[in-house]
């Protein structure tokens, strides 16, 4: 062999092994050396967060909690300063019991005029019944008069004895109706008044649901991420004061390549590898594959543009889980995560679940 065949043979041996290492070094690096049906992509740990904020506008007086503080749902976390609402209050009471007294009052009115009713028509029986008595004796009068028995004076008195008792009884018919119209009156004050009762008592709950509002709680168990405001400032209305990350609603967002996207389903069995806990290998589940490619170019017409469509993806750790593994799992830890494309290839055993106590 001479000298330009040997270096031409050493070329070609060259070249395969570069060809063979880039080859190789693309498979590895392209399936984790996992081998085919197994996809992977890289993120971070995220959870739920949650601004806890006042609902009105006033000043922070305390804050009871850390950053990194585990709170249960209902602790109280903070509190606005509550003086001005509770002269609110004091003065819806004031309402209260002034619009109590003005029923008290209509009501004893109410009782008095009907009161006098009971008698104005007593006094109507009284007057109806002297109508009666004279209606008869004008009768009988003119009858003897007619007759000769009795003198026309007589009978001239009688009738006016019945204008008399006539007149008696339209009086109390008219007392009555006043008494009557009193009465109407004075109903409509109480109802009125009563209305006012409850204006005021709607008045003193809304202050006290206000106050109550400026007890901040948490709404659900979780961590303290941030202390968005201290004691003493003052913030708006919707003004956050602290950042809770809700602890039993974590999961790892990583993206994939069209081709596997389109073989991950919801539900899907994942594993993740976080970068603090290499040794670990935590089971989750595929709860979104965004339906919207990410880095999509603007115009996709050849086979490489559309490699370069990538899907978000979320899996996420089961709340049961992650009471056992809370000093492992930590919002913004990078790591990466696995699927299956092809669900009939088991798991290799570089990812074998890690047994959590």
């Amino acid at each position: 062999m001479n000298g330009t065949t040997r270096k031409w043979a050493i070329r070609l041996a060259v070249a395969a092994i570069v060809i063979a290492a880039i080859l190789i070094a693309r498979y590895y690096l392209t399936r984790d050396g996992l081998g085919e049906g197994i996809a992977s992509g890289n993120g971070r740990i995220e959870a739920t967060e949650i601004d806890i904020a006042a609902k009105a506008p006033g000043r922070v007086r305390k804050i009871l909690v850390d950053e990194g503080d585990e709170v249960k749902a209902g602790q109280l976390l903070a509190t606005i300063d509550t003086d001005t609402l509770q002269a609110q209050r004091a003065q819806a009471q004031a309402q209260v019991q002034a619009a109590l007294s003005t029923v008290t009052s209509a009501q004893m009115q109410v009782t008095q005029a009907e009161s006098q009713r009971s008698a104005a028509q007593a006094q109507l029986r009284q007057r109806q019944a002297d109508l009666e008595a004279a209606r008869r004796h004008l009768v009988r009068s003119t009858a003897l008069a007619s007759e000769g028995a009795t003198p026309r004076q007589e009978q001239e008195d009688d009738h006016t004895r019945l204008q008399n008792a006539q007149a008696g009884v339209d009086a109390a018919k008219a007392q009555i109706a006043a008494i009557d119209a009193t009465i109407a009156t004075a109903r409509a004050q109480a109802a009125g008044a009563q209305d006012n009762v409850s204006a005021a008592q709607a008045l003193v709950r809304q202050v006290d649901a206000n106050i109550t509002d400026a007890q901040l709680r948490a709404p659900r168990d979780g961590r303290v991420q941030y202390r968005i405001a201290e004691p003493g400032e003052v913030v708006g209305g919707g003004g956050k004061v602290l950042n809770l990350i809700d602890l039993n609603d974590v999961y790892l967002t990583f993206f994939l390549p069209e081709e596997a996207a389109g073989r991950v389903a919801l539900g899907d069995e994942a594993r993740l590898v976080l970068d603090a806990a290499p040794d670990s290998v935590i089971p989750a589940r595929i709860s979104f594959v965004a339906d919207v490619a990410q880095f999509t170019p603007k115009t996709v017409e050849t086979k490489n543009e559309r490699e370069k469509l990538m899907f978000r993806v979320r899996a996420t750790i089961d709340p049961k889980l992650l009471a056992k593994i809370r000093k492992i799992v930590k919002s913004g830890m990078p790591g990466m995560a696995y699927v299956r494309t092809d669900h009939d290839k088991p798991w290799p055993a570089k990812l074998a679940l890690t047994p959590f106590k």
